[in-house]
């Protein structure tokens, strides 16, 4: 009897992590309509799951780390190097007698107050693109339609791919527990039989 219980612990296990997904879509059977809880409930989930990912991260938060000091100072090398290529190359080949007129002492001190101006535009302009951004970008709708418009099938391959380890366990534990109501089912039967 025990081991009995336990196969039936074990395959109710199954049997209830196989309904979460199956059937993947609307089916009649006996005069219910019948599906996977995960399937049916899908916009419901994939709304909660944008709201969050809408709770997690703010554009405000963005715009902050894109202008920080730091992440600022990173991407100033870069703009330094495209500044000494207009001043030594581009400004030449487009106005060739300010070429003539212009050295490396003055190019240096135009690209030094250039980087010191885009040191301090670029954190405005950020912010205000940002902002402007924002208006049209909404991470709980994006969430939302991205994960409702994912078919069945890929988030039950995700989903058993995720958790194949805890499966096995929640089997064992549904096969433990089967194993020793069976065991209690056996005792209370000696006791009654005595």
């Amino acid at each position: 009897m025990p081991l009995i219980a336990a196969l039936l612990g074990w395959c109710f296990v199954y049997l209830a992590l196989q309904l979460l997904f199956h059937p993947l879509r609307p089916k009649k059977m006996a005069g219910f309509l019948l599906q996977g809880l995960i399937p049916k409930q899908q916009i419901k989930i994939s709304e909660k799951l944008g709201a969050f990912a809408a709770s997690l991260l703010s554009m405000q938060e963005i715009a902050e780390k894109i202008t920080h000091p730091d992440n600022v100072k990173k991407i100033m090398p870069q703009a330094e190097e495209h500044i000494d290529h207009f001043l030594r190359v581009k400004l030449v080949k487009s106005m060739p007698v300010v070429g003539m007129f212009v050295g490396d002492k003055t190019i240096n001190s135009l690209k030094s107050l250039f980087i010191a101006e885009l040191e301090e535009l670029f954190p405005a302009i950020m912010k205000n693109y940002i902002g402007r951004l924002q208006e049209g970008f909404d991470i709980e709708k994006m969430v939302t339609g991205r994960l409702s418009a994912l078919p069945p099938e890929l988030i039950e391959k995700t989903f058993l791919e995720a958790t194949r380890k805890e499966r096995r366990i929640a089997g064992c534990i549904g096969a433990l527990m089967g194993f020793t109501i069976g065991i209690i089912q056996l005792l209370i039967m000696q006791l009654v039989a005595r």
